[in-house]
This record gives C-alpha cells, structure tokens and sequence, in this order.
C-alpha cells in the first residue's frame, strides 16, 4: 500500500482538504469527506479485517467539479420542491446530472486520481463506488441509490466511471430517497471509492440480523458463483441459507438454480454467463465450513459497528473472504432498552405510548424523562422498590424514542394473565389478542401461579388511598364523588404554584415532585368513580344476559354527560357558531392563514368575538394538546395554530348542517331509549332484575362520562411542569448555554441540571433533535415487540375485508382521508378519518368526520369513546389499515361489525400498489446494492 499512501499526500498545497486518500487511512469522523461507503470500509480496515486495497475520491474533488453557481442555483430550485411531487424532482435531477457530466474536471483532480489509479498498480482492474455523504448511515442505508462499476481497467476509463458516478448522486430514485428522508438535497456531496477488484469464485450479500422476521440471532446470507451484482441486481436465484447464532443451527437452506453468472471479462467490463453444466451450478456455491466463516465474520463486524449490518462479501479462489462494504439495517424497530435484570432468554414489550396514549409519533427526551419519574412514582404506589427514580420502575423500557412497558414477568405469572388481556383490550383489541397468543408460547411458560400476591397489593393500595369510600361515595351519592373529583383535581394543582421569584433549582425540585408524587396520586383518587359506572354497567348487562346485543350495550355509552374532552369539542364548536353569526369576521378566519391568525391573536387584533373566545377557551383548556403526555409537546396555549385550522373547517360546513350539540343530544337520546327498552325487558323477570338493570345504567351514565377526567388533571398537571421547565430554558438561554428555551425539550431532567452546572449540552441537543425528526418519519410502530426482534402479528382477513373491533355503531361510506398527524389539518364534512391512533388532542377533527378507522384502540380507548358519544362508526384496532388505504378511495366503515370495505376495483389497485411499493422498496434497501 505504499504507493497508494503517496498518493494520499498528493493533496492541495493551499492547506484545503485532500482530494485523495488512502482507503486505509479514512474511518469514523470522517464523512463530510470521504462519504459513509468510505468510512465504513476504513473502519473495517483498521480492524484487521480482508477489505480490498483501494483510494478514495473525497467531496472536496466533487465540490471543485461542482462548485458553478449553476449548480447551487438548481440544488435551490430542488429543495423547494414537496417530495410528493415526482415529477417535478424527475425534471431538476436530469438537468443536474447534465450538467455534472458536462461540467470540465480540473486538472488537479484528474491528476489526483491518475495518481492514486497507478499506486494501485499498471492497469489493474478496479470496482468504482459511490459513497455519500448520506449514505450507509445508522439513520438510513441509501442503498443502491448510486451508481457502481465493475472491472474497470485504464486511468480514462476510472476517470469517466468517477465522474458518472458523481451525476449518480442526481439520480431520480436517490434525489426522491432524500426527500422522502427528509436529506436535505443541498447539503449532499459524494466522494468515489476506487478498490482493486476481488477475485470471487463466489459473492453475495449478508444480513447479520433477519430482515423479515427481525430476529437479531439469525444471520441470512444469499450467495452465487462469480460477482455479487448478479445477486444485488435480482438477475439470479442465489442460494439462500439462514443460520440461528444463539444455538448454531442452520435454520434454512434453500438452493437456487444460479442459471446466471456475472464474470469479468479481459480488459475491463464483465459479462453474464450461463452455466456449462446445469447440474454442477445447481450445487451450493459455499461449503459448510465457509458458510460457518462467513457468519462469524458478519457477526465480528455486527460487533464492530455496533448494530445489524448489510455486508457484501467475496469468496476468492483460495477461499479468502473478502468485505466490499457493510451498512447498516435500517428497517429493523430497534430493541427496546429495558431495565429489566431477570434471566430470562426471551422478553416480552408493548408500546406504552402508542398503544395506551394514542401517539404514533416519538415522545421527546425531555418527555421520556418525564415519563420515567411518573412510572417510577406509580411503581412506588404500588409498592414496589425503584432504585434510581430517573431510570424507571423495572418494566419501564424505551425504543425508537417511544414508551415500552416490559410485560414478561405479568405473562409469566396467573395473576398477570388473568388481568392484562382485560386492561388491554380496554384500550387495543389487537395488542390483547396479540398478548393471549404468548400465553401458549412455551418460552412464555407460567413460573407463578398464586394470584394472592397481586390481590393483596392491590388491597393495600385501595385501603391507603381510601378507595372503598370513594366507591360507596359513587354508589350512593354521584354527584357528590363527581364534586370530589374536580377539588382533588384543582387542590393538585394549586399545590405545585411557584412564585415568580424562584429559582431554577427550586423549579426543577417542583417538577420532580409533580412528576414523581402529583400525577400517581391522582390515579387512586380519580379512576374508581368511573371504573364504578363501569362496573355497574357490567352487572346491568349481565343480568340482562342473551337479551342484550353488543351493539344495544355500546348504544348506552352514547352521548355520555361528564365527559371533559366532550365538553372540550362543543366548546370550540360553539366558538365557531358565534363567529359563524358575523359574515366578516367568518371570512377573516377562513380565507386567513393559521399563521397569520396567531399572530394577528398575540398582537390581540383579531375581531373581537374570536380574540375573546379563543382567549376564554384556552383558559379552560389551553394545557392541552396533540401527545399531550409529552412534557416536550407544544401546548394549544402556546401556538393554537391547529385550533385555527380546525375552526376553519368548522366554518366551512353549511349553515344547514347537523350540529354536534344535535348529534350529541340525538345521541344520548338515543341512549335513554335503549335503556328504557332493556330495563322492559329486565321487569319481565320480576321486579328486582329490572331494578338492578336501571340503576346500573343510571350509575353508568351518570359515572363513566369521568372516564377523561383523570387525563384531563394529568394533562393539567404536565403542562404545570411544562411552564417551569420553559422558564429554566429562559435563564439557560439567557446565560448562553441554549439557543431557544424550547431547547430544554431535548435534554433529560438531569441533564438540565448540569447544563445549570455549565455542562455544553448543544451537541447533545442537535444529535436528538435529528434522531427526534427521523423517528416522526416511521409510519410503522410495533404494538408489541420480542426481545430478540421479532414482532408479534395477527394473521389477516383472506377475503381483503379490514376487520377490528367494533367501537361506535352504525354504517357509512365516504372518502378515506389518511392522517397522520393532526396539526394543519382541516376535515371536508363526511370524510373517513384513517389515523394511526388518537388522543385528545384530535378529537376536534372527529366533529367534521363521517365515520373514524384507527389502526390501535379498543371499545374504551380514547377515540372509540369520542366517537359513541358524536354517533359517528368507528372501527378501532384495525391492523395494517394505514398502509392499505390511501386518501379519496371509497370506504365504508361498519362500526357495528367492525369492518372496513374498500370498493373492489380500488381495493385491487390499493393492493397492486402496495405490492409494487415493497418490492421497490426491496430493491431498493435490499437487493439493488453495489456489487
């Protein structure tokens, strides 16, 4: 490697960056100039692994090639073009291309590289790569974005694969990756990896975790005779072996005909062959002890960078393994992080946030901070010890900036198994029916069968927090244990007031003792008084029995008094009704932007019917907001720029249209009839049934509306924390060491004391800002995950009929409107909300929608309640839905039997088309690499 080191300090004599280097001698810091390919096989290098020699072509080379104004002029034009709009970014990319490949190379590049090109040896035949400097990345692979030639031989030869290579970068599959990655196109460089070429009697590609089932230990390798690109491209059947690491086993071994073989040909170029003899090609390419090499390699490297990687190898003719790159697997969810000490080879988790809370998107750092002191604080209510209050109870666990909970030892034990499947499928149909399936999974055997020790903890926790008071309260007198729950609520509250004159240490120890003692003890105060309405629900259906449909027991819950986040959606509907009455100023709030209205608000200049109803609103419930739960997450408070969008579309319906306040009247209603006719039905037994049956559904009426309530103070009590946390951000900002208050929102509790120490913390803050936006992205989030990666699935409907759980009764069809996020957007009256799940912080969209599909919830999660109580079908715990439908196609949702058809001709295409997506999305992450 000597002459390639000399060619290494042939760089430019004004100090700038090389515009060659060593391959041997790039590695970890080194991406903004030699491209992650580069760095990955520097690394590789340094490790004493078998890495081809070769050089590399840094940025500074493509910037000098590169650097015309045209090309920052288009570059500009690219990034302001949506990522849906294809054919736009088509059009850019082409011209940028042109102009790369027109574009003169300078003399010291093209000298640069002759140099490096002979160092390497007399015409020695070499493979040209591109690498990225977004490319191969923890974050994402990009792989098979850019362009790669093989058996390249000649110093113009080299130069001409370089400079294509460089126009690669403007590719219309890369240019539409970035966007959909949300890379920014402008800040993209691309350096060339020139490696001498590997003898390959055979190559192929290496997975050291399996990408379909997530299993981190079994390694899946696909192998054929002569080059890899026959393998990467999809132009041959390779053999395909999967090995189980943890037990040394080979899992699957499947031939395959390899009629198809890619080989160099002399003087540069390669060739496709067919076999000779059919028969001797059809034989595995890899012998069982080099296929045992192959995977202790993959996992050496696995070790190396830390995560499953995406490794193409090379197998010489003196059976030499050669790695020509690796990067990472970026589609696996990655492993929760748990806090969890037991034994056991196999852990179970489902996803707190998600499933529980309704958000799909990731959580904050200062929000999982947050969440880690109130589970830890409800753990110690439960009396179980917690060592470090800042880590979490036990079961507390993270992945993917979500909210897991560890469930092995509750899956485990007869008391666990006896109340999970229940509380879940309160909130998720899917994720319980997901949880009874572990319990005939041998590996989740029972280790505990006493259900004694769970009864008496909860006794104790129910006697200390005078629980079967409040329950006889709410029995006998429920109006009066709804009085109690709105003191307790506002005494929370009030108890946790700072003076202006505090410091921010005093400020910190507040939001501790919020977190850790305010929130948990509102649970036992709070929730019995609707799990009484409940329950007495409960008794009146069962002493109804056969004569009672599951459709006539949902009817019920209609139009429930009580309710908080009820009273929250009329309230802003109401807001609308008024500014309805003045033409002018309806006008102003429609055809004004969401921006424009909030500033107009804070320069207290809207009409008044808007300024002052918008003001009294957020007084009542400006602390809530979209993942309200998040301590990170903006409050309606401090931009209402969502509840301008929402009031516009309530604007925009016909003054003739069905009022929520009528629906919601029709509904209860409704509701009332239903209850007349069962209590009927009940006095044909006798006097007492019919006794029993009315008063459990007046008690439930009167009782379960409360079900939001507990939120509702929770919520109340977060955006308390919220306040002194920005206030804290304020002196940080002021003494230098945020840029923004809303900095805090990225650094854990602690953290922000050692940033009041004098602790940097700007590095740390832009690293999880980053890792915050490209978490947003994920549209996939496992309900439940296995600790060796797998994810827990329910087969689906054959007959391409979406089926959950039924959670507000009747039917409709309307067009499908996919969202994913709320803020911004503006419902047209009768359209099919499809969101991934829901909180409060949606529900003033549900007044504009004909009926609501949620991929997670169950008959009491949150939307599902929403829903009853406004008479609009829903269906919940629809698994897959999102990525099924897409916006404007026909739906029509069954709340009754919680079903959601499609018409068939658009159900055919919607499934060519996500068909066509996945093997896309195949070639592109999985087989369409560089060779």
């Amino acid at each position: 490697m000597s002459e390639v080191h000399e060619a290494d300090i042939a760089s430019p004599a004004d100090g700038r960056a090389p515009l060659v280097i060593a391959l041997d001698r790039t590695g970890a810091g080194m991406l903004p100039l030699v491209g992650g390919k580069a760095v990955n096989l520097g690394v590789m290098t340094a490790a004493g692994m078998q890495v081809p020699d070769g050089v590399c072509v840094t940025t500074e080379a493509y910037r000098q090639v590169t650097e015309e104004a045209r090309f920052a002029v288009l570059a500009e034009k690219l990034s302001a073009v949506p990522a849906g709009d294809t054919v736009a970014l088509a059009e850019l990319a082409e011209q940028i291309r042109d102009a790369v490949l027109s574009a003169p190379v300078p003399e010291a590049v093209t000298e640069a590289l002759t140099a490096a090109y002979h160092g390497l040896g007399s015409d020695v035949p070499v493979a040209v790569r591109s690498s990225a400097t977004a490319e191969d990345l923890p974050s994402a692979s990009f792989a098979g974005q850019q362009d790669t030639y093989l058996n390249v031989v000649g110093e113009d030869a080299v130069l001409d694969a370089v400079r294509h290579c460089w126009a690669s970068l403007w590719t219309d599959r890369a240019v539409a990756y970035r966007a959909t990655n949300g890379i920014d196109n402008r800040s993209v460089r691309l350096a060339v990896v020139v490696q001498r070429m590997a003898g390959a009697r055979a190559a192929g590609v290496m997975f050291t975790a399996d990408p379909v089932s997530g299993r981190r230990h079994w390694v899946t390798v696909d192998a054929a005779p002569g080059l890899g690109e026959a393998v990467v491209s999809g132009a041959v059947n390779p053999d395909h072996f999967v090995m189980d690491t943890a037990e040394d086993r080979m899992v699957e071994r499947r031939l395959g005909d390899k009629r198809l073989a890619v080989r160099p040909l002399p003087g540069g170029g390669t060739e496709h062959v067919e076999p000779a003899d059919p028969h001797l090609a059809a034989a595995a390419c890899l012998e069982a002890d080099e296929l045992r090499r192959l995977v202790a390699l993959g996992r050496e490297v696995e070790r190396l960078f830390g995560s499953p990687q995406d490794v193409e190898w090379t197998l010489d003719a003196d059976g030499l393994i050669w790695l020509t790159q690796s990067r990472p697997v970026t589609t696996l969810y990655p492993l929760p992080v748990t806090n969890a000490r037991g034994e056991e080879e196999i852990r179970a988790y489902f996803c707190y946030s998600m499933v529980w809370q309704g958000i799909q998107g990731p959580v904050t750092p200062l929000g999982l901070s947050a969440l880690r002191l109130v589970s830890s604080g409800m753990a110690r209510l439960a009396g179980l010890p917690v060592a470090d209050p800042y880590a979490g109870p036990t079961a507390y666990a993270e992945s993917g900036s979500r909210m897991f909970l560890d469930i092995t030892t509750a899956v485990r034990g007869a008391a666990g198994r006896t109340a999970l499947p229940g509380l879940l499928k309160m909130v998720d149909d899917q994720t319980a029916k997901l949880v009874g399936e572990l319990f005939d999974d041998p590996r989740f055997a029972l280790t505990s069968t006493s259900k004694a020790g769970l009864a008496r903890r909860l006794v104790r926790i129910a006697l200390r927090a005078g629980v079967p008071l409040r329950v006889l309260e709410a029995v006998i007198r429920p109006a009066a244990a709804r009085d109690r729950v709105a003191r307790v609520g506002a005494r929370q509250s009030q108890r946790f007031a700072l003076p202006d004159t505090v410091g921010p240490q005093q400020r910190l120890n507040a939001v501790r003792r919020i977190l850790l003692e305010g929130i948990p003890a509102l649970f036992p105060r709070m929730v019995p008084i609707p799990a009484v309405g409940g329950a007495a629900l409960g008794i009146a259906l069962k002493q109804l029995g056969d004569e009672v449909s599951e459709e006539e027991g949902l009817g019920l819950l209609r139009g429930l008094p009580h309710n908080v986040t009820t009273e929250m959606d009329l309230a802003l509907w109401q807001l609308a009704s008024r500014i309805r009455e003045d033409p002018e100023v309806a006008r102003l709030m429609q055809d004004s932007s969401p921006d424009e209205l909030l500033r107009s608000y804070r320069e207290h200049v809207l009409p008044t019917v808007a300024q002052q109803g918008l003001t009294a609103f957020l007084d009542r419930f400006g602390h809530r907001a979209v993942a309200e739960v998040d301590v990170g997450a903006p409050r309606w408070i401090d931009a209402p720029t969502h509840l301008f969008s929402v009031l516009a579309g309530y604007l925009s319906l016909p003054e003739d249209a069905s009022s929520p306040e009528s629906q919601f009247a029709d509904g209860a209603e409704s509701a009332e009839r239903t209850a007349r006719e069962l209590v009927g039905r009940a006095r044909k037994r006798g006097r007492l049934p019919a006794a029993v049956v009315r008063i459990g559904i007046r008690r439930a009426r009167q009782l379960l509306g409360l079900r939001e309530v507990t939120k509702f103070y929770c919520v109340l009590l977060v955006a308390q924390a919220r306040r002194e946390l920005l206030l804290v951000g304020e002196q940080l900002a002021a003494a230098g060491q945020l840029d923004t208050a809303e900095d805090v929102c990225f650094l854990e509790l602690r953290e922000i004391e050692e940033a009041l120490a004098g602790t940097g913390v700007r590095d740390r803050i832009a690293r999880r800002r980053e890792e915050y936006v490209r978490e947003g992205r994920r549209r996939h989030v496992p309900r439940m995950l296995l600790s060796d990666g797998t994810e827990p699935t329910l087969v689906g409907a054959s007959d391409g009929t979406l089926r959950g759980a039924p959670a507000s009764t009747g039917s409709v069809t309307g067009p499908a409107r996919v969202v994913f996020d709320p803020i911004g957007v503006s419902l047209q009256p009768g359209e099919i909300l499809v969101a991934p799940s829901t909180d409060p912080g949606w529900t003033p969209l549900f007044l504009m929608a004909g009926g609501v599909v949620l991929e997670t919830g169950g008959v009491n999660s949150h939307g599902a309640v929403v829903a009853r109580e406004y008479g609009i079908p829903a269906v919940v715990g629809v698994p897959g839905v999102l990525s099924a439908l897409s916006d404007g196609q026909t739906l029509t949702v069954n709340g009754t039997l919680g079903t959601v058809s499609v018409e068939s001709v658009e159900l055919a295409e919607s499934a060519v088309s996500i068909e066509s997506a996945v093997s896309a999305g195949e070639t592109a992450d999985e087989r369409e690499r560089d060779a």
